[in-house]
C-alpha cells in the first residue's frame, strides 16, 4: 500500500523540522531497510539532473529547507568508487570534513555522517560558487546496511548585507571598466551567479592573490573617480 501524506501536515502552521539524529536514525535508516514510513514526506529524486534553485518546487514539503532521498551514482577512480555529484551545467563540491551524527542519549554511538557541499556552476575546478548548500546524510561507515541511498537537505545560505554592498561596488566598477577599455577586470569579478560574493569566494578557495587584485582594482577605481 502506498504511503499518503498525513492530514495534519497540511494544517496551517505545520513545520517539518527534524533533528539530524531523526533524519539519520529514522527517515534514512527506515528507508534503507525498505520499511514504509508513517507518511510520505520525503521523496526520491535524482537531484543531479536539476539546478538547485529548481529543487524547492520538487520537494513534498519545506519552506527554507528541502529534503530528498537520493540513489547515489558512483564512478570508478583512484582509490575505488567515488560519488558522482556533477550536473549538466555545474557540480557539488564538498567543503571541510564529514561530521559525525551521534545519538543524543548515547554519544558514543555514531549513527551516521554528514557531508556539506556547495553548488558551483561551470566545470570543475574553475566553476563559480553559488549560495546553494547541501547537507548529505549517510549511515555510518560501520553500518551493514546499503550505502547507495543518502538523504539530502538543500537550502540557500543567507546573504549578508556586506555582500549586497560589495556587489553594488563591483557593479559600479564593472560599469566604469566598460567605459575605460585600458583596464582589465580580474577573473573573480567577471561572473556573478545567484548572490555569490565571487571575489571573497575566490580568495577563500585560492588564497589572497585574486582578492588582492580586487583590492587594487577598487583603489584604482576610487582614485580615478577623484581625478574626474
Amino acid at each position: 500500500m502506498e504511503n499518503i501524506i498525513s492530514p495534519e501536515i497540511i494544517l496551517p502552521g505545520f513545520r517539518f523540522l527534524p533533528t539530524e539524529e531523526e533524519l539519520v536514525n529514522y527517515y534514512l535508516k527506515e528507508t534503507v531497510l525498505g520499511k514504509n514510513l508513517y507518511c510520505d514526506i520525503i521523496g526520491f529524486l535524482n537531484i543531479y539532473n536539476h539546478y538547485p534553485w529548481d529543487l524547492p518546487g520538487m520537494a513534498k514539503i519545506g519552506e527554507r529547507e528541502w529534503y530528498f532521498f537520493v540513489q547515489r551514482d558512483t564512478r570508478s577512480g583512484h582509490g575505488g568508487k567515488k560519488p558522482n555529484r556533477t550536473t549538466e551545467r555545474g557540480y557539488w563540491k564538498a567543503t571541510g570534513s564529514d561530521r559525525q551524527i551521534r545519538r543524543l542519549t548515547e554519544p558514543k554511538i555514531i549513527l551516521g555522517l554528514r557531508k556539506t557541499l556547495v553548488f558551483y556552476t561551470g566545470k570543475a575546478p574553475n566553476g563559480n560558487r553559488t549560495d546553494w548548500v547541501m547537507n548529505e546524510y549517510r549511515l555510518s561507515d560501520t553500518s551493514i546496511l546499503r550505502e547507495d541511498i543518502v538523504l539530502c537537505k538543500i537550502y540557500r545560505k543567507a546573504t549578508s548585507l556586506r555582500v549586497f554592498e560589495q556587489r553594488a561596488e563591483e557593479q559600479a566598477l564593472s560599469s566604469y571598466v566598460a567605459q575605460n577599455n585600458n583596464i582589465t577586470v580580474p577573473l573573480p569579478l567577471q561572473h556573478h551567479d545567484y548572490g555569490t560574493n565571487m571575489a571573497q569566494a575566490d580568495s577563500d578557495e585560492h588564497g589572497p592573490s585574486s582578492y588582492s587584485a580586487w583590492t587594487t582594482m577598487t583603489e584604482c577605481f576610487t582614485q580615478s573617480k577623484k581625478n574626474l
